[in-house]
C-alpha cells in the first residue's frame, strides 16, 4: 500500500513495508514513537518538490477545492506505471475519486489512514530526506501566509492607499480652489462689481474675466459659449453703466493668470474625481453604492485601509469621523453625537431630522456588512449593495410615509377610533308630565267654576274680584302654566287694597286660595268651608 502525504515543500509517496503494524489503529501511534520504529514502518517512495512558493500555492489551492494538481499528476502516473496494483491511502475522499477518475489508481480513506498520516506528520524530519528542517519550516511560513491571503481574496492590485491620496488630494483641491476664487473675485471687483453678482457660477466667473479682460470689451465680445442669452445681454448691459474703478493693464494680466489657474485646478478636480470614482467602483463597489464614492473614501482614508475598516463594528462606522464630539459628549455626560462622515451620504441627507438617526443607525449597519464583503469577499461585484440600498430605501418610505399619517385627517381618525368614548344623547325636556290632575275637558271646568262662585256672591261681595282671579287663573294655567304665580301675585295685592274691610285672618285662606286653586280641586274645597265659617 501506498502513502500520499503533502508538505509545504512538496509532494511526498511513501510506501508501508509491514501492513500488519496497521491492524489496529488505536495502537499505530506507538509504532511512531522513534524514527527508527518510523523508518521500519514506511519507506519514502517518491517526492515531488515545488520550484517556489506559487507553484506550492497552486498546489494547496487545488488540494483544498478537491482537485487534481499538475505536479502530484505526473508523480501518480509514474507511479501507476510501476505499481499500478497498490491501493493509495488519502486524506481526502473527494480528491480519491478525482484520482481513481484520471488516475486510475485504486484509493482508500479510513480511520486508519488518518492514524498513520498523524504519524508520518510526526516524524516527517527523519521520514523526509534532503530537506532540512529550517528549509521545511521557511517553506510552510511562506506557504501559510499565501494560502491566509489567497482565502481572503487580499490581492496586491486592490490597494487602497491610492484610494486614501485622491481623496486627501480632493480636499485639498477644494480648499485652493475657494481661495483663489475669493481673491479673484474681489481683485476684479474693484474693476467691474457688478458682475460678480449676476454671475453666481465661480468657473464661468472666471472663464468670462480670462476671455474678455477689460470691462470696455464686454461690449463688443461674444460670451454665447460660456453664458447664457439673458445673462450675457445684463453683463453687456451692467459693463456700460459699471461704477468700478479703472485698472491698468499690468493689473489685467495679473488677474488673467489667476484666472488661468483657476480653470486649470478646475479641470484636474474633475479629472481627479472621475478617476476616485473608478477606483471606489473597483476596490469598494458595495460601499460605494451604499454611501457614495466621497463618503466612502473618506472613511476609508479616516480608517487607514479597506482592511482597518472591515474590522471596525457598525457603531463605530456610524460615528466614524465625530470622534471629539463624542468624547466631549462623554466628559459632559450628555447625548452622544448620532453620525459622523456617514451624514453626508445621500440617503441620510433626503430624510427628515426626525429619522436621521435611525436612518444613520441603518445605513451603517448595511455599510458595515458591505466593507466586509468587498474587503474580505470572493466576489467583485455590487448586487450586495444594490440590494442593500434598495431595503433602506422601502425602509425610509415607510418611516416618510408613518409620520405623513399622524399628520393628516385620516390618521386621526382612526386614532380617534382606537379611543374608547362616551357618547350621551341630549333630550330636551317635556313638561307634559309635570302634572298629576286628570285632562278634564273645558265645558266640564267652567260649569265646576260656576258653582264654586255661588255661595262666594252670596256672602261677600267684596271677593267678586277673587272669584274672577280663579278664573282668569285657570285660562292662563291652560295657556301659559311658566307665568302663573307672577299674575297671582300682582291680583292678589289689588284685592288687599280694595277690601280694606275684610280681616287680616280671612285675608290670609284667601290669598291661600288664590294660590293653590290651579293645583287641587279638594282644596278649593276646604277653602271655602273656612270662608262660610
Amino acid at each position: 500500500m501506498l502513502v500520499l502525504f503533502e508538505t509545504a515543500a512538496g509532494y511526498a509517496i511513501f510506501k508501508v513495508l509491514d501492513e500488519s503494524k496497521l491492524q489496529e489503529v488505536d495502537s499505530i501511534w506507538k509504532e511512531f514513537e522513534t524514527p527508527e520504529k518510523a523508518n521500519k514502518v514506511v519507506k519514502l517512495k517518491h517526492f515531488e518538490k515545488f520550484q517556489d512558493t506559487t507553484e506550492a500555492l497552486a498546489a494547496s489551492t487545488a488540494l483544498v477545492e478537491g482537485k487534481l494538481g499538475k505536479n502530484l499528476k505526473k508523480a501518480l502516473r509514474k507511479i501507476a506505471a510501476k505499481e499500478a496494483h497498490e491501493q493509495l491511502a488519502i486524506a481526502d475522499a473527494k480528491l480519491g475519486g478525482v484520482i481513481k477518475d484520471k488516475v486510475n489508481i485504486g484509493c482508500v480513506y479510513t480511520s486508519m489512514v488518518t492514524e498513520l498520516m498523524r504519524g508520518i506528520r510526526n516524524q516527517m524530519d527523519s521520514l523526509i530526506t534532503g530537506i532540512s528542517s529550517r528549509e521545511m519550516a521557511a517553506m510552510s511560513l511562506g506557504l501559510a501566509h499565501s494560502l491566509s491571503r489567497y482565502k481572503l481574496k487580499f490581492s496586491p492590485d486592490k490597494v487602497d492607499t491610492m484610494i486614501v491620496q485622491a481623496i486627501s488630494l480632493l480636499d485639498d483641491l477644494d480648499k485652493e480652489l475657494n481661495n483663489y476664487i475669493m481673491r479673484c473675485r474681489e481683485w476684479y471687483g474693484w474693476h467691474f462689481p457688478e458682475l460678480g453678482k449676476i454671475i453666481t457660477d465661480n468657473l464661468a466667473y472666471c472663464k468670462c474675466v480670462r476671455a474678455v479682460g477689460d470691462r470696455i470689451n464686454f461690449a463688443t465680445f461674444d460670451l454665447s459659449e460660456i453664458l447664457p442669452e439673458e445673462v450675457e445681454t445684463e453683463v453687456k448691459g451692467a459693463a456700460e453703466i459699471s461704477m468700478g474703478t479703472e485698472v491698468s493693464e499690468e493689473d489685467i494680466n495679473n488677474i488673467l493668470h489667476l484666472c488661468d489657474q483657476v480653470i486649470e485646478i478646475s479641470e484636474y478636480r474633475s479629472q481627479l474625481y472621475d478617476y476616485l470614482k473608478n477606483r471606489m467602483m473597483a476596490i469598494a463597489p458595495n460601499l460605494t453604492v451604499l454611501v457614495g464614492e466621497l463618503v466612502g473614501a473618506r472613511l476609508i482614508a479616516h480608517a487607514g485601509s479597506l482592511l482597518n475598516l472591515a474590522k471596525h463594528p457598525a457603531s463605530t462606522v456610524q460615528i466614524l469621523g465625530a470622534e471629539k464630539a463624542l468624547f466631549r459628549a462623554l466628559k459632559t455626560r450628555k447625548d452622544t453625537p448620532k453620525y459622523g462622515l456617514i451624514y453626508h451620504a445621500s440617503l441620510v441627507g433626503q430624510t427628515t431630522p426626525k429619522n436621521k438617526g435611525k436612518i444613520s443607525r441603518m445605513l451603517a449597519a448595511k455599510a458595515a456588512l458591505a466593507i466586509r464583503y468587498d474587503a474580505l469577499g470572493e466576489d467583485t461585484n455590487a448586487e450586495l449593495g444594490v440590494e442593500t440600498r434598495a431595503k433602506l430605501e422601502s425602509r425610509l418610505r415607510h418611516l416618510e410615509e408613518k409620520g405623513l399619517k399622524r399628520i393628516s385627517g385620516t390618521g386621526k381618525a382612526l386614532a380617534r377610533a382606537e379611543k374608547y368614548q362616551h357618547k350621551s344623547e341630549v333630550r330636551t325636556y317635556d313638561p307634559s308630565g309635570d302634572s298629576t290632575l286628570p285632562s278634564v275637558p273645558k265645558k266640564r271646568k267652567f260649569e265646576e267654576v260656576e258653582e264654586e262662585e255661588q255661595p262666594t256672591e252670596i256672602k261677600v261681595k267684596s271677593k267678586k274680584p277673587k272669584v274672577e282671579v280663579v278664573q282668569e287663573e285657570e285660562e292662563v294655567e291652560e295657556e301659559t302654566p311658566k307665568k302663573k304665580k307672577k299674575k297671582k301675585k300682582i291680583k292678589v295685592e289689588e284685592e288687599e287694597a280694595e277690601a280694606i274691610e275684610v280681616e287680616v285672618e280671612e285675608e290670609e285662606p284667601s290669598t291661600s286660595t288664590a294660590v293653590e286653586t290651579p293645583k287641587k280641586k279638594k282644596k278649593k274645597k276646604k277653602v271655602k268651608q273656612e270662608e262660610d265659617e
